[in-house]
């Protein structure tokens, strides 16, 4: 784990994160709706579930709630993040299991061994965090852990092409972190929701690829039909499927 990646282990963040920044992502409901309906299409039935840099669980859970049979592991190196979805699934059950386990880290994997294979596994805005060189040793070993015909579905953070769609999307990100910073009764100024927003703590950890590039290394990888389903600036929903035997 990077240095810059400690930071995501304090509470004091994770809550500020979860409670704000999670909250106030531009067009958040649009992008699991877009995840859901391409599952309904793609995938008739999932048992197994991985959702990995899980935060509070918000795409593992939406998934459960749409495959009742389906049974979910949720995994985030940061223990406040663990117990946010823990508490946020009603703890743990039949069907979820949690575990605290650093991405940065070749044997992750193996922590969740036991429950594999999976139908589908999921990441929302966690990968972004690894350099680009531990992202496609994870998309291999997220590759490896797949069932014939299962599905990776990656909502992240990626790169943009220019200074000026950067701009775009930093002006984006201000306009909807106010508004839903307005709509919690908040009383900051737009202005101060910019100050912190440009110098929150985690910017650090931010290493940011394209995706047409995350794309190649899937392909390269062995995924098929991978695409990018869903992109608006620097916010995108990608992936693939591993090939049926």
């Amino acid at each position: 784990m990077t240095d810059t990646l400690h930071v995501w282990q304090r509470e004091d963040l994770a809550k500020l994160f979860l409670e704000g920044v999670r909250g106030g992502i531009p067009l958040a409901a649009e992008q699991i709706d877009v995840m859901l309906r391409l599952l309904r299409e793609s995938l008739p039935k999932v048992e197994r579930l991985l959702d990995l840099g899980c935060g509070d669980g918000i795409l593992g859970r939406s998934v459960l709630a749409a495959y009742p049979d389906a049974r979910a592991v949720f995994l985030d190196f940061s223990q406040a993040m663990i117990q946010a979805a823990r508490k946020k699934c009603g703890g743990e059950g039949t069907r979820t299991v949690f575990v605290v386990q650093d991405l940065g880290l070749g044997d992750w994997a193996q922590s969740v061994r036991e429950h594999f294979p999976f139908d589908l596994v999921v990441s929302g805005f966690a990968i972004h965090h690894l350099p680009d060189r531990r992202k496609r040793e994870l998309y291999q070993e997220v590759f490896a852990l797949l069932s014939p015909g299962g599905m990776f579905l990656n909502l992240e953070h990626v790169s943009s092409a220019s200074s000026p769609a950067a701009r775009a999307f930093d002006e984006l990100m201000v306009d909807s972190l106010w508004t839903f910073h307005r709509k919690q009764g908040g009383t900051r100024s737009k202005e101060e929701v910019a100050r912190e927003y440009c110098h929150r703590p985690d910017k650090e950890a931010n290493i940011l690829a394209p995706v047409e590039e995350q794309c190649r290394w899937l392909k390269e990888i062995g995924f098929v039909e991978v695409d990018c389903w869903f992109k608006v600036l620097e916010l995108a929903l990608f992936g693939g499927r591993k090939p049926a035997e």
